[in-house]
């Protein structure tokens, strides 16, 4: 997942996709075909080669459960083959992938973040996909089978850009046996803002000199953790087009104040911006009961915890709400009319329900289409792990996650006034007017 350094990671990883990674040839298997081996569409006997980049957080076993998909899609082919490119975190693929699209020699298909299609977009790198729905006599049944809210940011008004892949929404995890232990029915996670707070007094755990040794609660310092909150108060953190931040509304102030009473008032969570991974390591070794995280980050913690793990909506305050999060697959411009078609061809078989079960069961992502969860495999799967069925019941009350255009400069204002507010050197109204004052002045060429 993202973290707060985000800005950094992807100017560092587009440095050195540059100035290393393309003057060398590429990353392995990414650099331009020489003529030789470039592929001539319609010749009988010709296999289309087709470069995939993708980011996993988990490079070990996901990186091979997507090799291994990869290479059944290869092994189902003979007139396509694909190379799967492990490009690191999401921000470290994307700039790979906009330095090669710009050196002329683009990936053909890339999983990469469902929030960035404004910046891909105005970048001119990617593909618009519904000339491939279009061809297919069986296009607006495939895209009715995919849960409409992971289309949000998939569609710019009615241009498709991308196809939701590796999707997902924040929800609470906590620790069923500190619930026993505090009295509370682990059958009962809280429900509302209210229940959160009181359920997290109980279960914050202190030694006889008064030092913390499990905190009821922590909340990744996040803006996608930040915009569920915002959105369960009846708010969101941008207009629809991506064109203006709406980082001092009452309902984003609200909710950053939620926070800070958590924190400052009940001393239930800790008085400290908290990153992404340390809130995640927190939660497996028992230093805290609740989290909020996504739910990719289910089978890690089913594995990695040494107590049953429950799972549960983000509570809620005038109604539930969730982001959505997670990547999309990308078609870049710039191929032959034969690699396009092939770059289609593969992104509808890892679509397919068969691979939307496979890897949701693998990684704790949703699975995106709605037939996969028919599948007997899913069944088996959710009958064993109901907790798998959360994210997906999350769909209902989902919204579009944050995007907007300069995307990664919002995030930095986002991230440096957030990190401000939790750490106590500004209040939650100073932090996000000083946040929306720099934001309006990003986004001011894009408003009309």
């Amino acid at each position: 997942m993202r973290g707060i350094r985000r800005n950094r990671l992807v100017k560092m990883a587009l440095a050195s996709a540059v100035a290393v990674g393309l003057l060398a040839g590429g990353l392995t298997g990414c650099g331009k075909q020489p003529a030789a081996e470039q592929p001539k569409g319609g010749q009988a006997g010709t296999v289309v080669k087709l470069n995939y980049y993708f980011p996993v957080d988990a490079a070990g076993p996901l990186a091979k459960l997507m090799t291994e998909m990869v290479n059944d899609f290869n092994k189902s082919r003979g007139d396509i083959r694909v190379t799967p490119v492990y490009a690191g975190s999401y921000e470290e693929t994307q700039a790979k992938a906009v330095a090669a699209s710009r050196s002329g020699s683009p990936p053909d298909v890339a999983v990469l973040l469902s929030t960035a299609l404004y910046q891909l977009k105005d970048l001119g790198v990617i593909e618009p996909l519904n000339q491939f729905v279009d061809r297919d006599k069986d296009g607006k049944d495939y895209l009715n089978d995919f849960f409409p809210a992971l289309f949000m940011n998939a569609r710019d008004g009615d241009t498709l850009w991308a196809v939701p892949f590796q999707r997902s929404t924040p929800v609470l995890y906590y620790n069923k046996d500190a619930f026993t232990k505090a009295g509370l029915d682990p059958s009962k996670p809280p429900k509302s803002w209210n229940e959160l707070a009181e359920d997290a007094k109980r279960l914050t755990v202190r030694d006889p000199s008064g030092n913390t040794t499990q905190w009821g609660v922590e909340i990744p310092t996040y803006y996608w953790i930040l915009q569920g909150f915002v959105i369960e108060n009846g708010g969101q953190l941008m207009n629809d087009d991506g064109s203006k931040a709406l980082f001092n509304s009452p309902a984003t102030i609200a909710a950053l104040k939620f926070w800070v009473d958590l924190q400052k008032q009940d001393k239930v969570m800790p008085s400290a911006a908290m990153p992404w991974k340390t809130v995640a390591t927190d939660f497996t070794s028992g230093r805290t009961a609740m989290i909020f995280h996504s739910t990719g980050s289910l089978v890690g913690f089913r594995t990695g915890a040494k107590f049953p793990v429950g799972v549960a909506f983000m509570p809620a305050k005038q109604d539930f709400g969730v982001p959505t999060g997670g990547g999309n697959l990308y078609v870049f411009k710039g191929l032959a009319d034969d690699r396009k078609q092939a770059a289609w061809t593969f992104v509808r078989w890892m679509t397919a329900p068969e691979q939307a079960a496979r890897w949701s069961i693998g990684s704790g992502y949703i699975a995106v289409r709605q037939s996969a969860w028919d599948l007997p495999v899913m069944k088996e799967y959710t009958a064993k792990y109901p907790e798998a069925l959360v994210g997906r019941d999350q769909l209902k009350y989902a919204k579009k996650e944050f995007a907007t255009h300069e995307l990664t400069r919002l995030w930095k204002i986002m991230d440096d006034s957030f990190a401000a507010v939790m750490t106590g050197s500004k209040t939650p109204e100073a932090g996000m007017q000083e946040a929306q004052k720099q934001a309006d002045e990003v986004l001011k060429p894009f408003q009309k």
